[in-house]
Protein backbone atom coordinates (compact mmCIF):
# COMPACT_ATOMS: atom_id res chain seq x y z
CA UNK A 1 0.00 0.00 0.00
CA UNK A 2 1.25 3.47 -0.87
CA UNK A 3 2.26 6.17 1.63
CA UNK A 4 -0.39 8.31 0.79
CA UNK A 5 -3.12 5.26 0.89
CA UNK A 6 -1.70 4.53 4.14
CA UNK A 7 -2.30 7.84 5.80
CA UNK A 8 -5.50 8.54 4.24
CA UNK A 9 -6.40 5.23 6.03
CA UNK A 10 -5.25 6.89 9.17
CA UNK A 11 -7.26 9.83 9.24
CA UNK A 12 -10.55 8.48 7.87
CA UNK A 13 -10.12 6.22 11.07
CA UNK A 14 -8.29 8.67 13.70
CA UNK A 15 -9.97 11.69 13.18
CA UNK A 16 -13.05 11.85 10.87
CA UNK A 17 -14.70 14.81 11.86
CA UNK A 18 -11.49 16.96 11.20
CA UNK A 19 -11.34 16.28 7.35
CA UNK A 20 -13.00 19.69 6.44
CA UNK A 21 -9.96 21.23 8.22
CA UNK A 22 -7.10 18.99 6.28
CA UNK A 23 -5.00 20.49 3.81
CA UNK A 24 -3.38 18.28 1.13
CA UNK A 25 -0.42 19.83 -0.77
CA UNK A 26 -0.35 18.57 -4.47
CA UNK A 27 2.99 16.51 -5.34
CA UNK A 28 4.73 18.01 -7.97
CA UNK A 29 4.80 16.38 -11.56
CA UNK A 30 7.28 13.14 -11.23
CA UNK A 31 6.73 12.25 -8.12
CA UNK A 32 4.78 9.02 -7.63
CA UNK A 33 3.17 7.62 -4.13
CA UNK A 34 5.91 4.89 -3.83
CA UNK A 35 8.15 7.58 -3.80
CA UNK A 36 7.28 8.59 -0.62
CA UNK A 37 8.49 7.14 2.74
CA UNK A 38 6.33 6.71 5.43
CA UNK A 39 6.41 5.90 9.09
CA UNK A 40 4.50 2.82 10.55
CA UNK A 41 1.90 3.14 13.07
CA UNK A 42 4.63 1.99 15.93
CA UNK A 43 7.00 4.48 14.59
CA UNK A 44 4.68 7.45 14.38
CA UNK A 45 3.21 7.30 18.35
CA UNK A 46 6.76 8.05 18.91
CA UNK A 47 6.87 11.24 17.00
CA UNK A 48 4.02 12.41 20.18
CA UNK A 49 5.86 15.22 22.15
CA UNK A 50 3.71 15.23 24.93
CA UNK A 51 3.71 11.77 26.79
CA UNK A 52 0.94 10.67 28.62
CA UNK A 53 -1.76 12.18 25.42
CA UNK A 54 -3.28 9.72 23.22
CA UNK A 55 -3.04 9.88 19.48
CA UNK A 56 -6.01 11.91 19.22
CA UNK A 57 -4.27 14.40 21.22
CA UNK A 58 -1.41 14.68 18.88
CA UNK A 59 -3.66 16.90 16.85
CA UNK A 60 -4.81 18.94 19.69
CA UNK A 61 -2.76 21.62 19.32
CA UNK A 62 -3.06 25.04 17.57
CA UNK A 63 -1.71 25.21 13.95
CA UNK A 64 -0.16 21.66 14.32
CA UNK A 65 1.43 20.35 11.54
CA UNK A 66 2.43 16.65 10.35
CA UNK A 67 4.81 16.27 7.34
CA UNK A 68 5.67 13.37 5.56
CA UNK A 69 9.18 14.02 4.01
CA UNK A 70 9.33 12.19 0.43
CA UNK A 71 12.83 10.88 -1.00
CA UNK A 72 13.95 9.95 -4.45
CA UNK A 73 14.66 6.46 -4.03
CA UNK A 74 16.96 6.48 -7.14
CA UNK A 75 18.70 9.37 -7.80
CA UNK A 76 17.80 11.26 -10.76
CA UNK A 77 18.82 14.48 -12.63
CA UNK A 78 15.27 16.50 -12.56
CA UNK A 79 14.89 15.78 -9.18
CA UNK A 80 17.18 17.37 -6.70
CA UNK A 81 15.47 18.61 -3.62
CA UNK A 82 12.67 16.54 -1.36
CA UNK A 83 9.22 17.50 -1.17
CA UNK A 84 6.86 17.39 2.01
CA UNK A 85 3.47 16.63 1.97
CA UNK A 86 2.13 18.87 5.02
CA UNK A 87 -1.05 17.75 7.09
CA UNK A 88 -2.52 21.27 8.90
CA UNK A 89 -5.18 21.23 12.20
CA UNK A 90 -5.84 24.63 12.46
CA UNK A 91 -8.59 24.22 15.02
CA UNK A 92 -7.82 21.63 18.37
CA UNK A 93 -10.53 18.77 18.73
CA UNK A 94 -10.46 19.29 22.52
CA UNK A 95 -10.17 22.26 24.93
CA UNK A 96 -10.40 22.86 28.67
CA UNK A 97 -13.65 24.18 29.84
CA UNK A 98 -13.56 27.90 31.12
CA UNK A 99 -12.67 27.87 34.83
CA UNK A 100 -15.17 28.80 37.43
CA UNK A 101 -14.27 32.01 40.05
CA UNK A 102 -16.00 31.72 43.62
CA UNK A 103 -17.30 34.49 45.04
CA UNK A 104 -13.78 34.35 47.27
CA UNK A 105 -11.78 34.83 44.30
CA UNK A 106 -11.01 38.16 42.95
CA UNK A 107 -10.94 37.77 38.64
CA UNK A 108 -7.29 38.33 37.15
CA UNK A 109 -6.32 41.08 35.77
CA UNK A 110 -5.79 41.01 31.73
CA UNK A 111 -2.99 42.25 31.22
CA UNK A 112 -0.41 41.76 34.66
CA UNK A 113 0.44 45.06 36.37
CA UNK A 114 4.36 44.49 35.99
CA UNK A 115 3.87 44.04 32.50
CA UNK A 116 1.89 47.45 32.70
CA UNK A 117 4.44 49.46 34.30
CA UNK A 118 6.84 47.96 32.37
CA UNK A 119 5.22 49.25 29.30
CA UNK A 120 4.40 52.49 30.59
CA UNK A 121 8.41 53.39 31.76
CA UNK A 122 9.21 52.34 27.98
CA UNK A 123 6.74 54.29 26.57
CA UNK A 124 8.01 57.46 29.37
CA UNK A 125 11.29 56.80 28.25
CA UNK A 126 10.97 57.33 24.40
CA UNK A 127 8.90 60.10 24.96
CA UNK A 128 11.46 61.57 26.80
CA UNK A 129 12.56 64.98 25.00
CA UNK A 130 10.17 63.84 22.24
CA UNK A 131 7.14 67.07 21.37
CA UNK A 132 4.06 66.01 22.41
CA UNK A 133 1.92 64.40 20.00
CA UNK A 134 -2.04 65.37 19.54
CA UNK A 135 -4.27 63.20 21.98
CA UNK A 136 -6.27 61.28 18.88
CA UNK A 137 -10.27 60.55 19.72
CA UNK A 138 -11.79 59.52 21.91
CA UNK A 139 -9.18 60.74 24.45
CA UNK A 140 -10.08 64.03 22.77
CA UNK A 141 -13.64 64.38 23.15
CA UNK A 142 -14.80 63.29 19.60
CA UNK A 143 -16.04 60.49 18.69
CA UNK A 144 -14.59 57.57 16.48
CA UNK A 145 -16.10 58.37 12.87
CA UNK A 146 -14.84 55.04 11.12
CA UNK A 147 -16.58 53.19 14.15
CA UNK A 148 -20.02 54.54 14.32
CA UNK A 149 -21.52 52.20 11.47
CA UNK A 150 -19.87 49.76 13.68
CA UNK A 151 -21.94 50.79 16.54
CA UNK A 152 -24.91 50.81 14.64
CA UNK A 153 -24.64 47.35 12.99
CA UNK A 154 -23.48 45.84 16.94
CA UNK A 155 -26.71 47.02 18.50
CA UNK A 156 -29.19 45.80 15.80
CA UNK A 157 -27.77 42.36 16.40
CA UNK A 158 -28.46 42.55 19.81
CA UNK A 159 -32.12 43.65 19.52
CA UNK A 160 -32.04 40.23 16.46
CA UNK A 161 -30.32 38.23 18.47
CA UNK A 162 -32.99 38.65 21.47
CA UNK A 163 -36.21 38.43 19.14
CA UNK A 164 -34.55 35.24 17.65
CA UNK A 165 -34.14 33.84 21.02
CA UNK A 166 -37.97 34.64 21.71
CA UNK A 167 -38.88 32.56 18.65
CA UNK A 168 -36.34 30.00 19.11
CA UNK A 169 -37.57 29.37 23.32
CA UNK A 170 -40.67 28.38 21.59
CA UNK A 171 -39.55 25.65 19.94
CA UNK A 172 -36.39 25.00 21.84
CA UNK A 173 -36.95 23.60 25.90
CA UNK A 174 -34.45 25.55 28.13
CA UNK A 175 -34.85 24.96 31.61
CA UNK A 176 -33.57 27.36 34.77
CA UNK A 177 -32.82 26.17 38.46
CA UNK A 178 -35.17 27.60 40.59
CA UNK A 179 -32.28 28.17 43.22
CA UNK A 180 -28.95 28.88 41.46
CA UNK A 181 -28.38 30.82 38.54
CA UNK A 182 -27.46 27.82 36.01
CA UNK A 183 -29.82 26.52 33.40
CA UNK A 184 -29.69 23.77 30.65
CA UNK A 185 -30.52 23.27 26.92
CA UNK A 186 -32.94 20.08 26.60
CA UNK A 187 -35.73 17.88 26.57
CA UNK A 188 -34.82 17.33 30.24
CA UNK A 189 -32.80 18.92 32.53
CA UNK A 190 -29.30 17.42 33.64
CA UNK A 191 -28.73 15.06 36.80
CA UNK A 192 -25.46 16.37 37.68
CA UNK A 193 -24.96 17.56 41.29
CA UNK A 194 -24.10 20.86 40.96
CA UNK A 195 -26.50 23.59 42.35
CA UNK A 196 -24.54 26.08 44.71
CA UNK A 197 -28.27 27.41 45.79
CA UNK A 198 -30.04 28.41 49.23
CA UNK A 199 -30.19 24.96 50.61
CA UNK A 200 -28.31 22.81 48.18
CA UNK A 201 -27.06 20.29 51.33
CA UNK A 202 -30.60 18.90 51.64
CA UNK A 203 -31.32 18.47 47.98
CA UNK A 204 -27.25 16.49 47.80
CA UNK A 205 -26.70 19.22 45.24
CA UNK A 206 -29.62 18.04 42.48
CA UNK A 207 -31.20 21.19 40.77
CA UNK A 208 -34.76 21.98 40.71
CA UNK A 209 -35.59 23.02 37.03
CA UNK A 210 -38.31 25.40 36.00
CA UNK A 211 -38.82 27.17 32.62
CA UNK A 212 -36.40 29.59 31.58
CA UNK A 213 -36.38 32.80 29.97
CA UNK A 214 -34.41 35.13 27.60
CA UNK A 215 -32.70 36.73 30.40
CA UNK A 216 -31.16 33.26 32.20
CA UNK A 217 -29.84 32.70 28.63
CA UNK A 218 -28.63 36.67 27.86
CA UNK A 219 -27.80 37.79 31.16
CA UNK A 220 -28.59 41.35 31.53
CA UNK A 221 -25.32 43.63 32.41
CA UNK A 222 -26.45 46.98 32.91
CA UNK A 223 -24.25 50.20 33.42
CA UNK A 224 -24.94 54.07 34.11
CA UNK A 225 -25.43 56.31 31.16
CA UNK A 226 -23.43 58.86 30.97
CA UNK A 227 -24.33 62.21 29.71
CA UNK A 228 -20.75 63.32 29.11
CA UNK A 229 -17.94 60.21 29.59
CA UNK A 230 -15.20 62.59 30.00
CA UNK A 231 -17.50 64.25 32.82
CA UNK A 232 -16.94 63.93 36.46
CA UNK A 233 -17.07 60.44 38.15
CA UNK A 234 -20.56 59.45 39.24
CA UNK A 235 -20.66 60.04 43.47
CA UNK A 236 -22.41 57.73 45.72
CA UNK A 237 -25.07 60.11 46.06
CA UNK A 238 -25.66 59.85 42.80
CA UNK A 239 -26.38 56.42 42.41
CA UNK A 240 -30.20 56.64 42.10
CA UNK A 241 -30.62 59.67 40.11
CA UNK A 242 -28.46 58.21 37.03
CA UNK A 243 -30.58 55.87 34.86
CA UNK A 244 -28.89 52.32 33.86
CA UNK A 245 -29.22 51.04 30.61
CA UNK A 246 -27.65 47.49 29.10
CA UNK A 247 -24.01 48.06 28.98
CA UNK A 248 -23.77 46.91 25.30
CA UNK A 249 -26.19 49.59 24.27
CA UNK A 250 -24.09 52.62 26.33
CA UNK A 251 -21.03 51.29 24.86
CA UNK A 252 -22.96 52.02 21.25
CA UNK A 253 -24.11 55.17 22.53
CA UNK A 254 -20.63 56.00 23.65
CA UNK A 255 -19.01 54.88 19.83
CA UNK A 256 -21.90 57.37 18.02
CA UNK A 257 -25.04 56.05 18.16
CA UNK A 258 -27.73 59.05 18.74
CA UNK A 259 -30.77 57.62 20.79
CA UNK A 260 -33.54 60.22 21.85
CA UNK A 261 -34.60 58.56 25.11
CA UNK A 262 -30.65 58.50 25.82
CA UNK A 263 -28.86 62.26 25.06
CA UNK A 264 -25.43 62.77 25.62
CA UNK A 265 -22.56 64.99 25.16
CA UNK A 266 -21.45 65.33 21.37
CA UNK A 267 -18.01 67.58 21.26
CA UNK A 268 -16.91 69.14 17.99
CA UNK A 269 -13.92 70.31 19.18
CA UNK A 270 -11.17 69.07 20.70
CA UNK A 271 -10.87 69.51 24.68
CA UNK A 272 -7.97 71.39 26.23
CA UNK A 273 -6.03 69.76 28.84
CA UNK A 274 -5.26 71.94 31.71
CA UNK A 275 -3.40 68.79 34.13
CA UNK A 276 -3.58 65.18 33.92
CA UNK A 277 -6.66 64.82 35.26
CA UNK A 278 -8.62 68.48 34.27
CA UNK A 279 -9.73 69.76 31.03
CA UNK A 280 -12.34 72.60 29.68
CA UNK A 281 -14.25 72.48 26.28
CA UNK A 282 -13.03 74.31 23.65
CA UNK A 283 -15.57 77.45 22.44
CA UNK A 284 -18.14 76.30 19.82
CA UNK A 285 -19.79 79.63 19.73
CA UNK A 286 -17.54 80.29 16.12
CA UNK A 287 -19.07 77.02 14.61
CA UNK A 288 -22.54 77.37 12.69
CA UNK A 289 -25.33 75.26 14.99
CA UNK A 290 -25.43 71.74 15.04
CA UNK A 291 -27.60 70.07 12.81
CA UNK A 292 -30.06 67.25 13.99
CA UNK A 293 -28.39 64.35 12.65
CA UNK A 294 -30.17 61.45 10.81
CA UNK A 295 -29.46 57.84 12.14
CA UNK A 296 -27.14 55.97 9.48
CA UNK A 297 -29.00 53.28 10.15
CA UNK A 298 -32.39 52.18 11.04
CA UNK A 299 -32.59 50.90 14.72
CA UNK A 300 -34.18 48.03 14.80
CA UNK A 301 -36.89 47.73 17.83
CA UNK A 302 -37.64 44.50 19.95
CA UNK A 303 -40.86 42.72 19.67
CA UNK A 304 -42.72 42.38 22.75
CA UNK A 305 -43.27 38.84 24.54
CA UNK A 306 -47.10 38.37 23.17
CA UNK A 307 -46.61 39.16 19.48
CA UNK A 308 -43.53 36.37 19.78
CA UNK A 309 -44.45 33.85 17.38
CA UNK A 310 -42.81 30.53 17.19
CA UNK A 311 -41.19 29.29 13.90
CA UNK A 312 -43.59 27.13 11.29
CA UNK A 313 -41.62 23.99 10.02
CA UNK A 314 -38.12 22.68 10.46
CA UNK A 315 -36.91 24.77 7.57
CA UNK A 316 -37.79 28.18 9.13
CA UNK A 317 -36.33 26.84 12.35
CA UNK A 318 -33.09 25.99 11.21
CA UNK A 319 -32.97 29.69 9.28
CA UNK A 320 -34.13 31.10 12.33
CA UNK A 321 -30.98 29.45 14.09
CA UNK A 322 -28.85 30.07 11.55
CA UNK A 323 -30.08 33.88 11.60
CA UNK A 324 -29.52 34.03 15.65
CA UNK A 325 -25.57 32.56 15.15
CA UNK A 326 -24.54 35.33 12.82
CA UNK A 327 -26.18 38.24 14.55
CA UNK A 328 -24.47 36.27 18.15
CA UNK A 329 -21.55 36.09 16.39
CA UNK A 330 -21.67 40.28 14.81
CA UNK A 331 -22.38 41.59 18.16
CA UNK A 332 -19.39 40.19 20.02
CA UNK A 333 -16.84 40.48 17.23
CA UNK A 334 -18.37 44.15 16.75
CA UNK A 335 -18.24 44.86 21.08
CA UNK A 336 -14.82 43.58 21.00
CA UNK A 337 -13.53 46.29 18.51
CA UNK A 338 -15.57 48.77 20.25
CA UNK A 339 -13.74 48.02 23.63
CA UNK A 340 -10.38 48.93 22.31
CA UNK A 341 -11.02 52.40 21.27
CA UNK A 342 -13.73 52.63 24.04
CA UNK A 343 -12.44 51.45 27.55
CA UNK A 344 -15.01 49.04 29.83
CA UNK A 345 -14.05 48.59 33.24
CA UNK A 346 -15.02 45.89 35.79
CA UNK A 347 -15.67 45.11 39.25
CA UNK A 348 -13.15 42.19 40.22
CA UNK A 349 -14.92 40.99 43.27
CA UNK A 350 -18.17 41.41 41.38
CA UNK A 351 -20.00 41.70 38.06
CA UNK A 352 -20.50 45.42 38.04
CA UNK A 353 -19.69 46.77 34.53
CA UNK A 354 -18.93 50.25 33.56
CA UNK A 355 -18.64 51.94 30.55
CA UNK A 356 -15.88 55.19 30.43
CA UNK A 357 -12.57 55.78 31.24
CA UNK A 358 -12.64 54.99 35.12
CA UNK A 359 -15.13 53.72 37.11
CA UNK A 360 -17.66 55.50 39.30
CA UNK A 361 -17.51 55.74 43.14
CA UNK A 362 -20.80 54.36 44.19
CA UNK A 363 -20.45 51.81 47.15
CA UNK A 364 -22.74 49.42 46.03
CA UNK A 365 -20.19 46.13 46.08
CA UNK A 366 -21.68 43.33 47.94
CA UNK A 367 -18.77 40.63 47.11
CA UNK A 368 -17.04 38.84 49.57
CA UNK A 369 -15.34 41.46 51.90
CA UNK A 370 -16.33 44.61 50.65
CA UNK A 371 -16.47 45.46 54.55
CA UNK A 372 -12.77 45.77 54.26
CA UNK A 373 -13.12 48.27 51.09
CA UNK A 374 -16.20 50.23 52.47
CA UNK A 375 -18.12 48.88 49.24
CA UNK A 376 -16.02 50.58 47.03
CA UNK A 377 -15.67 48.25 43.30
CA UNK A 378 -12.09 47.46 42.60
CA UNK A 379 -11.96 48.35 38.95
CA UNK A 380 -9.81 47.01 36.40
CA UNK A 381 -10.05 46.33 32.87
CA UNK A 382 -13.06 44.29 31.36
CA UNK A 383 -12.36 41.40 28.85
CA UNK A 384 -15.26 40.56 26.58
CA UNK A 385 -16.97 37.88 28.67
CA UNK A 386 -17.48 40.86 31.17
CA UNK A 387 -19.75 42.61 28.81
CA UNK A 388 -21.49 39.94 26.86
CA UNK A 389 -20.90 36.57 29.26
CA UNK A 390 -21.09 33.57 27.25
CA UNK A 391 -23.34 31.32 29.82
CA UNK A 392 -21.96 27.92 29.12
CA UNK A 393 -24.16 25.23 29.25
CA UNK A 394 -23.84 21.50 29.03
CA UNK A 395 -23.65 20.48 25.04
CA UNK A 396 -26.23 17.29 24.59
CA UNK A 397 -24.84 14.79 21.85
CA UNK A 398 -28.09 13.67 20.96
CA UNK A 399 -31.30 15.28 21.89
CA UNK A 400 -33.85 12.48 20.33
CA UNK A 401 -31.48 10.23 22.50
CA UNK A 402 -30.42 8.87 26.08
CA UNK A 403 -30.64 12.01 28.39
CA UNK A 404 -27.56 13.08 29.95
CA UNK A 405 -25.81 10.35 32.70
CA UNK A 406 -24.87 11.63 36.18
CA UNK A 407 -21.78 8.74 35.62
CA UNK A 408 -20.46 10.00 32.39
CA UNK A 409 -20.16 13.16 33.29
CA UNK A 410 -16.32 13.58 32.09
CA UNK A 411 -17.22 12.64 28.53
CA UNK A 412 -19.39 15.39 27.84
CA UNK A 413 -18.74 18.85 26.06
CA UNK A 414 -20.04 22.43 27.00
CA UNK A 415 -21.15 25.48 24.73
CA UNK A 416 -22.87 29.08 25.10
CA UNK A 417 -26.05 28.62 25.70
CA UNK A 418 -26.94 30.72 22.76
CA UNK A 419 -24.82 28.50 20.27
CA UNK A 420 -26.26 25.27 22.06
CA UNK A 421 -29.98 26.38 21.60
CA UNK A 422 -28.85 27.36 17.65
CA UNK A 423 -27.25 23.96 17.15
CA UNK A 424 -30.54 22.02 18.96
CA UNK A 425 -32.42 23.82 16.55
CA UNK A 426 -30.51 22.55 13.24
CA UNK A 427 -27.91 25.37 13.01
CA UNK A 428 -24.15 24.14 12.34
CA UNK A 429 -21.80 23.86 14.98
CA UNK A 430 -19.16 26.51 14.14
CA UNK A 431 -15.31 25.78 14.48
CA UNK A 432 -14.67 28.24 17.55
CA UNK A 433 -16.64 25.86 19.80
CA UNK A 434 -16.08 22.76 18.44
CA UNK A 435 -13.24 22.18 21.00
CA UNK A 436 -15.28 22.80 23.92
CA UNK A 437 -18.03 20.97 22.82
CA UNK A 438 -15.94 17.30 22.57
CA UNK A 439 -17.74 16.27 19.67
CA UNK A 440 -14.81 14.06 18.90
CA UNK A 441 -14.76 12.14 22.11
CA UNK A 442 -17.16 8.58 21.73
CA UNK A 443 -19.53 8.56 24.50
CA UNK A 444 -19.86 5.31 26.57
CA UNK A 445 -23.27 3.44 25.94
CA UNK A 446 -22.20 1.96 29.99
CA UNK A 447 -20.71 3.20 33.22
CA UNK A 448 -18.78 -0.55 32.39
CA UNK A 449 -17.49 0.70 29.41
CA UNK A 450 -16.39 3.76 30.98
CA UNK A 451 -14.42 2.15 33.31
CA UNK A 452 -11.92 0.29 30.40
CA UNK A 453 -11.91 3.63 28.46
CA UNK A 454 -7.30 4.26 29.21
Amino acid sequence: MSAFASFRCWVDCGSTNHLSHVKLVPLPPGIGPSMLSYLSRADFLKLNLYPGLSLLSSLEHRSGKLKLQSEPRAPSRKFHRPCALVVRCDHPQNADFPRYYSRKEKKPFPVPVLELRRAARERAKKSKGQPKKPVPPPKNGLIVKSLVPLAYDVLNARVTLMNNLKKLLKVVKVHACGYCNEIHVGPVGHPFKSCRGQHASFRKGLHEWTYATVEDVLLPVDAYHLYDRLGKRIRHDERFSIPRIPAVVELCIQAGVNLPEFPTKRRRKTIIRIGKREFIDADESELPDPVPEVPLKAILTEIPDPEVVAPCDEEETILLAEETLQAWEQMRRGAKKLMRMYPVRVCGYCPEVHVGPSGHKAQNCGAHKHQQRNGQHGWQAAVLDDLIPPRYVWHVPDVKGLPLQRELRSFYGQAPAVVEICVQAGAAVPDQYKPTMRLDIGIPTSLREAEMVV
